[in-house]
């Protein structure tokens, strides 16, 4: 079963987006720890979810059991063997967030869409309607 072209650009636009957020922590944080030796070298790779030490990337989630709903989770992951203290995975969390919210209205224009907390993980929620199926 294919998927709909509004439903494939949309994944596009998403996948754009964490490419952007994962440039701007591998610019920020690419020297604080090793990346993974099973990990080419940042801009190696055709995606930079595969390179580097960063991968980011979103997850489409129904949201069932959480009050926001569904919506597309937020996944930062730092690819290293080293250990990453807690306070360090958080800020740069959290800087990746907040990176990300500043990019929001560039991706998405015309659409009302926020990322928010939603227990441990972070979810985009809001407009990510496909419109009118029929065209």
């Amino acid at each position: 079963m294919s998927s709909h072209p509004k439903q494939l650009a949309l994944e596009r636009t998403l996948l754009a987006l964490s490419h952007e957020v994962d440039e701007y922590l591998e610019d920020r944080y690419h020297d604080y720890f090793e990346r993974h030796p099973n990990r080419p070298k940042r801009g190696t790779t055709a995606s930079a979810s595969h390179d580097g030490l960063f991968s980011i990337g979103t997850q489409f989630t129904p949201g069932y059991g959480s009050d926001l709903g569904r919506g597309y989770l937020v996944v930062i992951e730092i690819r290293t063997l080293q250990k990453v203290p807690p306070a360090i995975r958080q800020t740069i969390e959290e800087d990746g967030i907040e990176f990300l919210r500043t990019r929001l209205p560039l991706f998405f224009p015309d659409r009302k869409i926020e990322v928010k907390r939603d227990g441990s993980v972070y979810k985009m929620v809001g407009d990510f309607s496909l419109g009118d199926a029929s065209h």
